[in-house]
């Protein structure tokens, strides 16, 4: 139906960096791969960044448009796009896309116009059409001809009009009230059905593109005997608005036109002059009852408002028009959407109040209060929210974390829309709190007592000290590696003399203090050993162990 012209290059026509945002613009049609812009550039990113995959595109849409290339940071498209299915009779095409830089936790949003070209012929939507006329119409009798339509925009879009038939009809244009063109038929000379029945015509539509695109519908002019009365709708515009969720098949008017004629100059039927296609397939018109049924589901998200044009048309080729307008009402049936678009996994127990740990996008494609999104957590939580733009939501601690508390928490995060009933959604953060050595170790006793006999061999148990360290985790799995550091503690002891040293050992790990030589009742009987217990990160515990020797019998009297 068309054909498609490729641009030889792309023209950049501006970007901008201020407020977070870039704009760029792209002809339609172009292959995918195709280059918009310079990201990386324009936006002083470093290209190692973009290799590690820290910086990313996001697309809400149904298709993803855009990619990022991730080895020189330009901005490409993914697909080919056309203009005219994305836009229809918007004027200014624009898509959007976001780019995340998840290291410093930024969205920069992308703008990209999308250009036209005159890739569309002006086309009717019938190849054919006929015209039925009384032999006793006036010559100057004006007959509304069918539109044609050119998705194209400005000059590629429809210009002008020519008709190529007999004496008896010329053409007329005229402007409508948005400055489209409405051509019409002109009887420029009396018919006589005696003379000829039937006049075979044909409309050309041309656009303004080079070189110019053109479309023709065969016009077939019937002459029938005098009908002098035309069908009459009861209305010249019908209106009805109806919720987004009423269902397929209803009834939505039914349009009536009655004709004072009788047999088949009287006999009316129903047609649609004038309808898009999104409409025709969601609205059904019956030739015979003039009722306006529904083919398919509405959505408020798609579109809000239809307008059709009518005719109503005698069995001797007379009519009237008239237009029948649908308005859409939002019924709240889109639950808010919850993404994550970056968040920790694990979070130091000493993060100061404020650290960002997730950043989280909401959507809601409903409209007005049923859109209107609100987020939120369990207050007893040490988290709370920040929204710093838009749709975007910062969840960060509210004060400082404890791991010896609770190591380990699922944040839910809750969006709920505005609707009555309010539709929700939400989504878990699982967030593991590290160690930090916050705990210094504590003795059981600060003063230890042990009574030994002289004389007991090397190796003898002394007394055994215990310490312990609230940074202490249960089964440390290698994944615990810092926590299990925090809470080891070795047992040393602290500064006494050389021969008390020889005579004491500690173990390092159990605590247990054993005899290195045995001891002498005569020589020390007693003993003060300073004891120091030391965890991982270097914090230090004391505690004193005072050992009292016993006398045995072993010395003989001297004389």
């Amino acid at each position: 139906r068309r054909q498609r012209v490729l641009p030889l290059g792309v023209l950049l026509v501006a970007w901008e960096a201020a407020w977070g945002q870039l704009r760029y613009s792209v002809p339609e049609e172009m292959p995918k791969g195709s280059f918009v812009g310079n990201v990386a550039s324009d936006l002083g990113l470093q290209l190692p960044a973009l290799r590690g995959r820290s910086v990313r595109i996001i697309d809400r849409g149904k298709t993803h448009y855009f990619a990022l290339h991730g080895q020189t940071g330009h901005l490409v498209t993914a697909e080919r796009i056309d203009r005219e299915q994305l836009c229809e009779s918007v004027e200014r095409c624009v898509l959007r896309c976001e780019l995340i830089v998840e290291e410093e936790m930024k969205v920069y949003e992308i703008d990209v116009e999308i250009m036209d070209i005159n890739d569309n012929s002006p086309s009717f939507r019938e190849a054919e059409t006929e015209l039925r006329m009384s032999e006793t119409t006036a010559p100057g009798s004006r007959f509304p001809l069918a539109e044609a339509h050119d998705p194209d925009l400005r000059q590629n879009s429809l210009q002008s009009y020519d008709l190529n038939g007999d004496e008896h009809f010329s053409l007329a244009v005229q402007t409508g009230p948005g400055g489209d063109q409405r051509p019409e038929l002109v009887l420029a000379k009396a018919l006589d059905r005696e003379e000829a029945a039937f006049h075979e015509l044909v409309l050309k539509a041309s656009d303004g593109g080079h070189p110019a695109r053109t479309g023709t519908v065969r016009i077939r002019v019937t002459v029938l005997d005098a009908n002098d009365n035309a069908p009459v709708f009861s209305q010249a515009e019908y209106t009805v608005r109806v919720p987004e969720d009423v269902p397929v098949g209803s009834t939505l008017v039914t349009v009536t036109a009655t004709d004072p004629d009788e047999g088949v100059n009287g006999q009316v039927k129903y047609s649609l002059k004038k309808i898009t296609e999104k409409a025709s397939k969601i609205l059904q018109l019956d030739s015979e009852t003039g009722a306006i049924t529904l083919l398919g589901n509405l959505d408020f998200e798609d579109g809000d408002c239809y307008e059709l044009e009518l005719q109503a048309h005698d069995g001797g080729g007379l009519f009237d028009g008239a237009k029948f307008r649908i308005t859409v009402a939002d019924v709240n049936d889109n639950a808010p959407e919850l993404t994550v678009s970056s968040a920790l996994s694990e979070i130091s127990e000493d993060a100061p109040s404020g650290t960002v740990v997730a950043l989280l996008h909401v959507h809601d494609r409903d409209s007005g209060a049923n859109g209107e999104v609100r987020c939120s957590l369990e207050e007893s939580l040490p988290f709370r929210l920040e929204s710093p733009q838009g749709s975007y939501y910062r969840v960060v601690t509210a004060r400082e974390l404890d791991r010896e508390q609770q190591s380990e928490y699922n944040v839910t995060v809750r969006a709920a829309d505005g609707g009555r009933p309010a539709l929700q959604s939400s989504t878990v953060l699982a967030l593991r709190v590290l160690d930090v050595n916050d705990n210094a170790p504590v003795f059981e006793q600060e003063r230890y007592s042990a009574r030994l006999s002289e004389n007991n061999a090397a190796g003898a148990l002394v007394l055994s000290v215990r310490a312990t360290d609230a940074d202490w985790v249960l089964n440390v799995s290698a994944s615990d590696a810092d926590s299990g550091t925090n809470a080891h503690i070795t047992y040393g002891f602290g500064k006494m003399p050389a021969k008390v040293l020889q005579k004491f050992v500690v173990d390092a790990e159990t605590g247990m203090i054993t005899l290195q030589e045995p001891l002498d009742f005569e020589d020390t009987n007693a003993f003060s050993l300073p004891v120091e217990a030391r965890d991982g990160g270097g914090l230090v515990a004391h505690c004193e162990v005072e050992v009292e020797v016993l006398d045995v019998n072993d010395n003989a009297p001297e004389i």
